[in-house]
């Protein structure tokens, strides 16, 4: 995807615009962890099968639930996503504060749609990062917000408006492709997705170069009762998200991208809305449903707000594959 633009220098080249949120991540992140200058003993309560009983003594502000994993097993290692604690959805690589009861949760959970949710959110997630690193320095891309879909609509998806000189353009399968490979590299880095709950004004230096990005930081911040928005990063990609992610790009498994549509002018210009479908390593589908799936997901999603992120419900990933399978 290598084109010539004189858009773009409307803003910094893309790698000094990853380097100065990766900078301003970093220092907020180490001034985060030197709040715990001592050490301090957290009791954990984990809870789950085999597991109720287990008390974990752990380091206040430094461990995290997947720190309590490693005292478990490399079951809990490898296949937890997600953790609940006290009750509340929890990144696994965010450190615990408080002593506190834990549920590491996966997707072959008997209820997995908190876990199916943050997955379809984070393949989301990887798509915008794939999406902007695609186009190098050559085009602006704006990342919007990414639209909170259910795993039954068949696609996550990622809403994105290009450099304008690209309003003619319309993407090929070869471009497909290539970002469906940008994706698989991203995947087989194993990379994982680092929180960082922050104050407004360290988001707003985070995307000082996105006047969009700045917008959604004041409007998340303003519906959340701790006045917090939280940030993740993944390599050198800095990102806004509306939920909990999954704890590492390899808990991807099969995964494409299958269209990018037109939405139609914007407030941020022609608004284009990029899909795709994935499915997780715990749960992989014959060739045949996999097939099924990708086809599905190549058709528009259609939600009522292309440009602001809301809530919706979700539903069982390994219930949607069987479905598909029952159906060919």
């Amino acid at each position: 995807l290598r084109y010539a633009s004189t858009a773009a220098a409307v803003r910094p080249p893309a790698a000094e615009v990853r380097n100065q949120r990766n900078a301003v991540f970093a220092r907020e992140q180490a001034r985060q962890r030197a709040l715990y200058p001592r050490v301090e003993k957290i009791e954990v309560s984990v809870r789950g099968p085999g597991l109720d009983g287990t008390l974990l003594i752990m380091n206040r502000g430094m461990s995290t639930p997947l720190s309590c994993a490693r005292h478990l097993t490399e079951h809990h290692v490898t296949n937890s996503a997600l953790a609940l604690v006290d009750g509340e959805l929890w990144p696994l690589h965010q450190p615990l504060t408080n002593s506190c009861s834990l549920t590491l949760l996966t997707f072959k959970d008997s209820d997995p749609t908190m876990v199916n949710q943050a997955y379809w959110r984070s393949c989301a997630a990887m798509l915008g990062q794939v999406l902007e690193a695609a186009f190098k320095d050559n085009y602006t891309v704006e990342l919007l917000s990414p639209p909170e879909v259910p795993v039954t609509l068949g696609a996550f998806c990622c809403d994105v408006a290009l450099d304008p000189q690209l309003d003619s353009w319309t993407p090929s399968e070869e471009t497909l492709r290539s970002l469906t490979r940008g994706a698989l590299q991203l995947i087989h880095q194993d990379l994982p997705w680092e929180p960082l709950e922050v104050v407004p004004s360290v988001a707003l230096e985070v995307f000082s170069h996105s006047r969009f990005k700045q917008e959604e930081v004041e409007q998340k911040a303003a519906q959340n009762p701790k006045g917090t928005v939280m940030l993740y990063r993944c390599g050198d990609h800095v990102l806004l998200s509306g939920g909990p992610l999954v704890a590492r790009t390899g808990l991807c498994s099969q995964f494409e991208v299958t269209a990018l549509h037109s939405l139609g002018q914007g407030p941020w210009g022609l608004h284009r809305r990029a899909q795709g479908v994935s499915l997780p390593l715990q749960l992989p589908a014959h060739h045949m449903v996999w097939r099924k799936l990708r086809q599905r997901a190549e058709k528009l999603v259609r939600t009522t707000n292309v440009h602001l992120t809301h809530s919706s419900h979700s539903s069982d990933i390994k219930a949607e594959a069987h479905r598909r399978r029952r159906s060919c």
